[in-house]
């Protein structure tokens, strides 16, 4: 079959972001490849963002109640005419001839059931913490295994027939967050191929604050993920869960648990500077990369910002691991045992 006549439904969730889907729909739009359809689902937008999309001349359809993204991209799934889904966040606007760059990995790639790209290293917001979160994901994904474990809907493909075989997005247990990770672990249990392209990009509109990244970091990401690792006994070496990074976990824990106590034992804080050293140790390339692309301010304020993020993902990890533990211990307690 020939790229041209292969069918793909690019599928836009929306939620209050009628500046950002406006570039969205316009790098889309500018695809202008035959075959091609757009849908914009509006996640019951209170702004102006479904009137953005009907302006733009795509097909919208608009959720009664805001129900999160896995359940505006399972709508749009519905209603799609095409043999593959293209699912593009909102807030992303994909590199010119990506619908082509997608097709085509998929003809070339007749085994390959998902592939999905990453943010490219030009974020288009300023500040330190924006740069930082972007070129992050950027860095993250461009070291990963093109045989990923996982999926990525801020700019991933599916094939309809494995979609429809999984069952889609998880509106249930995954509404908000990580849905797309959930759906690449069943994708691979399916035994399906993921891949991950790393000359796929997409440039991310989001502005981050130090609030808005920690609050996501630990209620959108640690904790459920956390959840799904310990119920499905699966943590891929890849991405995220490299053991560079989870080293740097535990390494930064102990770290700052040393510098607490060097009060009362001036020595630890030796240690306790070994430790963080360690961390910048395993993580040089990324402060490398950090380095070409932004300098050395930006470098030395990334940082502690990395650190703070290995310390709070450490500690939800450590909570959350601990409550799975003890709900886990209680259930298997005879009832008679546990009314006592």
């Amino acid at each position: 079959m020939s790229v041209n006549s292969i069918q793909i439904s690019i599928i836009v969730p929306v939620y209050n972001s009628s500046g950002e889907l406006r570039e969205c729909l316009s790098a889309l739009i500018g695809s202008s490849h035959s075959g091609l359809e757009i849908i914009v689902v509006d996640d019951a937008s209170t702004d102006g963002s479904p009137h953005v999309a009907a302006e733009m001349g795509v097909r919208v359809f608009r959720l009664p109640r805001n129900s999160g993204p896995s359940a505006a991209r399972n709508y749009g799934a519905r209603h799609a005419r095409g043999d593959i889904f293209f699912f593009v966040d909102a807030d992303v606007v994909v590199m010119c001839g990506a619908v082509s760059h997608v097709l085509k990995v998929l003809e070339e790639h007749p085994d390959v059931d998902a592939v999905f790209g990453s943010y490219d290293a030009c974020p288009r917001i300023k500040g330190i913490v924006s740069q930082y979160r972007n070129l992050l994901h950027h860095f993250v994904h461009q070291k990963g295994n093109p045989e990923a474990s996982t999926f990525w809907a801020g700019c991933g493909a599916i094939r309809r027939t494995a979609f429809k075989e999984i069952g889609g997005f998880d509106e249930k247990r995954f509404p908000r967050y990580i849905e797309d990770i959930e759906l690449g672990y069943r994708l691979r249990q399916a035994r399906h191929r993921i891949l991950l392209d790393k000359g796929l990009h997409g440039t991310h509109l989001k502005r981050w604050t130090l609030r808005s990244m920690i609050r996501t970091d630990i209620v959108g990401r640690a904790i459920p993920w956390t959840r799904l690792i310990l119920e499905s006994k699966n943590a891929p070496q890849d991405l995220n869960l490299k053991s560079g990074q989870r080293l740097s976990g535990v390494l930064t824990g102990l770290a700052s648990l040393l510098l607490l106590l060097t009060p009362f034992r001036i020595e630890l804080l030796g240690l306790s500077a070994g430790a963080f050293f360690g961390v910048i140790a395993l993580n040089r390339d990324l402060y490398a990369f950090f380095l070409r692309q932004r300098g050395l301010f930006f470098t030395t304020a990334c940082i502690p910002l990395h650190l703070l993020y290995y310390l709070y993902s450490g500690l939800t990890f450590s909570c959350v691991w601990l409550d799975f533990q003890v709900r886990g211990a209680v259930a298997l307690q005879p009832r008679a045992e546990r009314r006592i």
